[in-house]
């Protein structure tokens, strides 16, 4: 194993950004200029240009204990790419910011910046610039994500119709579980710090967490069953959440079933050993970056018994509320609990 630290300070700025962005290639026409000048030049070529921002802090959104920083660049840029597709837009262009301190040596940022090419080679994406500066508090990922959309195929999160089925992609809550089996890991080492991680049979649901995917598929696939959503959104801070954010701009109420929510063998074991609800894991978990919209009701043959797809329920009048609807027939008010990063913890 090489043990080869070179410290950032003697590359410098100008140097180390040299180093982590050397043999990128423009993939995408639309981008005319990228890394190399004050600023990048795209041409939208007419189409709707769609852009979003997320800022990841070590310490409240990654562990650097338990996770590899080409998994760390890899999901930066994939968590961006997902509110993009989100819009029904098709992610072309990404910049990368990173505020460091003197913990990480250029190797370490160059594990990190192979995590980020790979996600852009493999969504067929350009990384167009960035900025690099220096932090006394961990590591910072700032990445901004560029789509284009044609006018007509914008989706947004409030224009769902009453009636409305509600769909989600794959299926939730193996990234929650991911994460609690990373956080059980975690405490058995600090206890015992030669223990091996029991990680076998689990590997599924840790990738949910460590290196979640894009439904670019999903989209491209949509197109091609000719379907365009009515309202969508992503699922980053659990379905539950998602679902009252298209309810309440769309002025909405909804319906959940319970037994139509997707949840994989895995997932349903984990929850069950670690004595949660999977329905709630599901619900609540965050971090599946799966796609949660809905659809008209002519729709339905389009994707019934599609393996993408699963119907999860129905967009109802605003003043019937947000339920949920257990499998014995009862109900609750529909509650978000996912992720909130400003919430005080008890």
């Amino acid at each position: 194993m090489d043990e080869t630290r070179t410290e950032i300070g003697e590359l410098g700025e100008f140097g180390l950004i040299n180093k982590l962005t050397e043999g990128i290639i423009r993939i995408n026409d639309e981008t005319v200029l990228g890394i190399g000048d004050d600023a990048a030049v795209i041409d939208a070529k007419g189409k709707q240009t769609v852009v979003t921002t997320d800022l990841l802090t070590e310490g409240v959104h990654f562990n650097l204990m338990y996770t590899p920083l080409r998994h760390l660049g890899y999901k930066a840029v994939i968590v961006n790419l997902s509110d993009v597709l989100a819009m029904n837009a098709l992610p072309s262009q990404v910049t990368v910011s990173l505020a460091v301190s003197n913990r990480f040596s250029v190797e370490a940022l160059e594990e990190l910046y192979e995590g980020v090419k790979l996600a852009c080679r493999m969504y067929n994406v350009d990384l167009i610039g960035g900025d690099l500066t220096s932090s006394v508090g961990g590591l910072m990922i700032a990445v901004t994500a560029l789509g284009f959309v044609e006018a007509e195929r914008v989706v947004l999160r409030s224009t769902a119709k009453k009636g409305d089925l509600l769909v989600v992609t794959g299926d939730l809550g193996g990234a929650y579980m991911g994460l609690q089996i990373l956080e059980r890991e975690k405490e058995v080492f600090k206890e015992a710090p030669g223990a091996q991680p029991e990680l076998e049979g689990v590997e599924y649901i840790l990738e949910r967490q460590l290196k979640p995917e894009a439904r670019k598929d999903v989209i491209e696939h949509l197109r091609e069953i000719k379907i365009q959503p009515t309202a969508m959104i992503d699922i980053s801070d659990g379905l539950a959440s998602e679902a009252l954010h298209l309810a309440t701009e769309s002025k909405l109420g909804v319906r959940i079933y319970e037994d139509k929510l997707p949840i994989d063998q895995q997932t349903y074991d984990q929850a069950r050993e670690f004595n949660l609800d999977p329905s709630l894991c599901a619900l609540n978990g965050g971090e599946d970056y799966e796609l949660l919209f809905t659809i008209d009701q002519s729709d339905f043959e389009k994707i019934k018994g599609d393996p993408h797809f699963s119907v999860i329920g129905y967009m109802a009048e605003q003043s019937e509320g947000c339920e949920l609807i257990f499998r014995n027939g009862g109900s609750t008010e529909l509650t978000a609990q996912g992720w909130d990063a400003f919430r005080k913890e008890s």
